[in-house]
C-alpha cells in the first residue's frame, strides 16, 4: 500500500512538473477557414490573383516555446483557380505548373523564429514543379482560444514572395514580359487535436 501511494505521488509530481508539450493542430480546410492565395503580375499591366483550392496540413504550436513550432502543408497544384477556366488550363500545362508531371507541391518548415510581438519568421523547404528550395514566410499570429463547438483553435497569417524561375518555371508561351515574382498570401486556422 505504501509503495502504491508513493508511486501515485511520484506520478502526480511528474505530471505537474513536466513541461507543457506543443499542441498539434489540423488545418481547417473543411470549414474553409484557411486559404492559399497568390498574386502575380500580368504583363506588367495589372495583377492576376487566384488561389489553390485543394490543400491540407498540420502544425504544432507551443505558446510557451513558439520557436519549436512546425508546419507541413500539402498542395494540389491542379487545384489552381484564377477565376478563368481557359487561363487555369494554361497554368496547369507544361508551360507553367506542369501538373501531370509534378502533381504535388509541399511546404515543410525548418525553423520558426518568434519576435515576441505576435510576429515571426518561418523558414522551410517548398517543393514546387519538382524543385525544392528554402523560402521565408513573414508570420502574424492572429489569435487562439475555445470555439463555440467545444474545440480549441489557433490562427495565423503569412506572406512571402519568390521567383518562379528558381523552381524551373520559365514562363514559356508568355506574350510580353514574363512575371519575375509570385506573391503568396496565406491564412491558416487550425483545430487542436
Amino acid at each position: 500500500m505504501k509503495k502504491t501511494i508513493q508511486g501515485l505521488a511520484f506520478g502526480l509530481i511528474t505530471a505537474v512538473s513536466a513541461p507543457l508539450m506543443a499542441a498539434d493542430y489540423i488545418i481547417d480546410k473543411e470549414g474553409a477557414h484557411a486559404s492559399i492565395n497568390f498574386k502575380i503580375s500580368h504583363l506588367g499591366f495589372s495583377w492576376l490573383t487566384g488561389r489553390f483550392n485543394s490543400f491540407d496540413g498540420n502544425f504544432s504550436y507551443d505558446e510557451e516555446n513558439p520557436n519549436a513550432s512546425k508546419i507541413v502543408v500539402n498542395i494540389d497544384p491542379a487545384s489552381v483557380d484564377s477565376n478563368h477556366a481557359k487561363r487555369d488550363k494554361h497554368i496547369r500545362d507544361e508551360d507553367f505548373l506542369d501538373v501531370k508531371r509534378y502533381p504535388e507541391a509541399k511546404f515543410e518548415s525548418t525553423s520558426f523564429n518568434d519576435n515576441g510581438d505576435g510576429t515571426a519568421l518561418l523558414k522551410g523547404n517548398l517543393t514546387l514543379h519538382g524543385v525544392t528550395k528554402e523560402i521565408s514566410i513573414d508570420v502574424n499570429k492572429i489569435g487562439g482560444g475555445k470555439d463555440p463547438w467545444g474545440g480549441y483553435r489557433m490562427g495565423f497569417a503569412g506572406s512571402t514572395a519568390f521567383s518562379l524561375q528558381d523552381f524551373g518555371i520559365d514562363n514559356k508561351g508568355m506574350i510580353g514580359p514574363a512575371p519575375k515574382m509570385i506573391e503568396l498570401d496565406l491564412h491558416v486556422e487550425g483545430i487542436r487535436q
